[in-house]
C-alpha cells in the first residue's frame, strides 16, 4: 500500500457576522469549508469493475447504513477523520495517476461526496463510485462511473435495494452481483432478465469472497449463456485481507 501523507490544515476561525456575510459573497469560501469524513486514501491497482487493473487512488469514505453478511471493510463504518474536499483532490492528484474510485462504507451516505465527485471530475480525473444503490444516485456528476451493488437475499440487505436507480442507469455505469450461493445466483438472474440489465450497462457477477468458488460460478454463467462479466476481486488474488489494498 502507498498511503497519503496526512491532510493538515488548521482550525477554521469562528464566524462572526462580518464574515459570514464575505463568505456569502464570495461562494469560493463557502466550497473550502466543505468536509467530508475519511478511513483512509491509499493507490493500489483497482481490482473491480471495467478498470481492472489500473493503478487507482482510492478514497474511502467512512460510514455504512447497511450491514452486509459478507461486509470487508467494515473498519469504515466508525471513526474516520474530517477533510476539506479541495485538500483530498490534491492529496489524490499529489499520487499521479488519472483513475480514482470513491468508495466506502456507503460513500453517498454523506452528501458532500456529491461536491467531491464532481471537484474530482473537474480536476480532470477518470472517477468511479462504488455504491451500495440502497441511497438515490440521480444527483451524481454524470462523468462518473457508477459501480451500483444491488445486494442479494444472502447479503441479508436485499430489502434496502433502491430499485428506482436502476432507470437512472446509463452505458457508462455498471451494476454488480456478488453471489453468495447458488439461490443467489438464481434470484441474481432473474433480476437481469427481469430489469432487462444488460440492455442499460454492463453487469458484473462476483463470487463471495470464500463463500462461492469462482470456477463455479464461471461455470453457471457459462451453462446459463448469461449476459454478464464474470470477475474476481484481483486486490483479494494479490493482497488477500490486507487493508488498504
Amino acid at each position: 500500500m502507498t498511503a497519503a501523507p496526512p491532510i493538515e490544515r488548521p482550525v477554521p476561525a469562528a464566524l462572526t457576522p462580518e464574515s459570514l456575510a464575505q463568505a456569502v459573497a464570495t461562494p469560493s469560501v463557502i466550497a473550502q469549508s466543505e468536509r467530508l469524513k475519511l478511513t483512509e486514501i491509499f493507490l493500489s491497482v483497482q481490482g473491480e469493475s471495467s478498470t481492472v487493473g489500473w493503478p487507482t487512488v482510492f478514497v474511502r469514505l467512512t460510514g455504512c447504513p447497511l450491514r452486509c453478511s459478507y461486509c470487508d471493510t467494515a473498519y469504515a463504518f466508525h471513526g474516520g477523520q474530517w477533510h476539506e474536499i479541495p485538500d483530498i483532490v490534491a492529496t489524490v492528484k499529489a499520487f499521479g495517476v488519472r483513475h480514482v474510485c470513491v468508495t466506502g462504507g456507503e460513500p453517498l451516505a454523506q452528501k458532500r461526496c456529491i461536491v467531491l465527485l464532481k471537484a474530482l471530475c473537474d480536476a480532470g480525473l477518470e472517477v468511479s463510485l462504488e455504491t451500495a444503490g440502497a441511497l438515490d444516485i440521480s444527483e451524481v456528476d454524470a462523468r462518473v462511473m457508477r459501480v451500483v451493488d444491488l445486494k442479494t437475499p444472502d447479503s441479508k440487505e436485499q430489502q434496502r435495494n433502491r430499485l428506482e436507480n436502476i432507470a437512472l442507469l446509463t452505458a457508462r455505469d455498471q451494476v454488480k452481483f456478488v453471489v453468495c450461493s447458488r439461490s443467489d445466483y438464481e434470484w441474481a438472474k432473474t433480476m437481469v432478465s427481469e430489469h432487462r440489465l444488460s440492455d442499460r450497462c454492463e453487469v458484473l457477477f462476483s463470487p463471495s469472497y470464500a463463500q462461492v468458488a469462482p470456477r463455479e460460478l464461471a461455470e453457471w454463467i457459462i451453462e446459463d449463456r448469461l449476459p454478464v462479466r464474470f470477475q474476481l476481486q484481483l486486490h483479494k488474488q494479490l493482497w488477500g485481507e490486507e487493508q488498504g489494498r
